[in-house]
């Protein structure tokens, strides 16, 4: 059972009835879409050709990934989203497309650049470990022309929208030009931008509403070795009045988040797992869970704490079920979770290891002891 902080069990009434507003909200996302490519197999013998693993590829899963992830996160919360974002003129661009239709997501806004491939990561998979992974990308700026077609795709989508995320990952579609063309646009509609940065680029998010740096992306953007909590209030400060925003929120891992805003004191949520593993998405399950808190109408420190739910809540994307040697993880189509027959289960953890959103997590690795989601746990 998840040892749950009192203080965060006081706000669930109010989270709960504010995500029941979650239906009600869009939010459009643009940034770095990418595929995620999953290879799983078994290594048996290293290869006569040099001392690397051979890998038996026994089946392939492929994801949403980038700023299309966060996409897929906010519709498995139960909201709306839109995307605008580039893809190649490639058979990977072709399938981003049919993932975002799958989830009833329009692709309208993706821009068709003929100058360079789809970003693909591909990570290769054997007996429960990353082996290698291989990136597909060309990360040079986009010119002037792919950035109006950028623009004009938000106009269009802004109306629609109740919040803005901005995702970047530094792949070229976030530059000096998108970002000031988006903060008029998003005042003018009176919605909130929340940016999950990258460091190289901390000088284009100045005056968003919310900033969400993990703790190394703060201590490099606010020039400071974060080591403790008082250096962490110290880089959120700095944060605030470095790039005037409104809030930022350091997500700070094993010891939970702060959120910082301007005149206000810090205000932190603990962490409650007893062990976490830090695995692709993490933070695009923070931002679009925050994204939709603040469409919701949430106040600020409710929307923090609302990360903190549902970033330990299944987001039915089902890679703990391809994962599962043992069959032991299955879709519930009623509860949209994937639960653990403990029947089958041997505690191995590939679940908790693969889980995007952290929802699922080990506390031994005895058989029948894993948890599917903070929901389950709180039952």
């Amino acid at each position: 059972m998840v040892a749950v902080p009192r203080s965060l069990i006081d706000r669930i009434p109010r989270l709960l009835q504010g995500m029941e507003r979650f239906s009600q909200c869009a939010v459009l996302v643009v940034g770095d879409v990418m595929l995620d490519v999953f290879i799983w197999g078994h290594v048996r013998r290293i290869s006569p050709e040099a001392p690397v693993p051979v890998v038996e590829v026994r089946h392939e899963t492929r994801l949403l990934g980038g700023a299309a992830n966060v996409v897929h996160n906010i519709v498995t919360l139960g909201g709306r989203a839109h995307v605008v974002g580039v893809v190649g003129n490639d058979p990977f661009g072709t399938e981003i497309r049919s993932l975002l239709e799958h989830v009833q997501v329009p692709s309208c806004g993706l821009i068709t650049a003929s100058d360079r491939p789809t970003t693909v990561k591909t990570r290769v998979i054997a007996h429960h470990q990353q082996v290698v992974r291989v990136d597909r990308e060309d990360v040079r700026p986009y010119d002037a022309q792919v950035v109006k077609a950028l623009v004009a795709a938000v106009e269009t989508a802004l109306p629609e929208t109740n919040a803005l995320i901005v995702s970047d990952y530094a792949k070229g579609v976030v530059s000096r030009e998108l970002m000031d063309a988006l903060r008029p646009l998003a005042h003018a509609h009176k919605i909130p931008i929340l940016v999950d940065p990258k460091v190289p680029h901390a000088h284009l998010y100045h005056h968003v509403t919310v900033l969400t740096p993990n703790t190394q992306e703060a201590s490099a953007m606010a020039g400071i070795p974060v080591t403790d909590e008082a250096s962490v209030e110290a880089a959120g400060q700095i944060l605030l009045e470095k790039l005037q925003c409104r809030h930022v929120l350091i997500t700070r891992g094993p010891d939970g988040m702060t959120l910082f805003g301007a005149g206000t004191p810090p205000f932190h949520i603990p962490t409650v797992a007893q062990k976490v593993f830090d695995v692709t998405g993490a933070g695009d399950t923070v931002i679009a869970a925050m994204a939709l808190a603040a469409a919701a109408g949430m106040e600020m420190q409710d929307a923090a704490t609302a990360v903190w739910v549902n970033e330990r809540l299944c987001s039915f994307c089902g890679l703990c079920v391809e994962a599962c040697p043992y069959g032991a993880r299955e879709m519930n189509e009623d509860r949209r979770v994937a639960e653990v027959v403990y029947a089958l289960c041997r505690g191995c953890g590939v679940c908790a290891v693969v889980c995007p959103n952290k929802a699922t997590k080990q506390k031994t690795f005895e058989p029948g002891q894993l948890f599917a989601t903070l929901e389950m746990a709180l039952r």
